[in-house]
């Protein structure tokens, strides 16, 4: 496994830390661009019925959008 990762590392013209940090940053990303994407399409969905339920309110940053 480390020697597959030495030569993807090698074949970009990286370092092996640099590269396993690079991919660990880009997993981070896609997976904090696909939980706000889920986010936002719940919100979509649901948020006019808990709108309609609970009224707009406030949050603690001030009026709610």
């Amino acid at each position: 496994m480390y020697e597959g990762i030495e030569q993807r590392a090698a074949a970009v013209g990286m370092e092996v830390n640099e590269y396993a940090r690079q991919v660990l940053a880009d997993e981070a990303n896609d997976l904090r661009h696909r939980f706000l994407d889920a986010g936002a399409h719940f919100a979509g969905q649901w948020g006019p019925h808990f709108a309609e339920e609970f009224g707009q309110g406030t949050s603690p940053r001030g009026q709610a959008a």
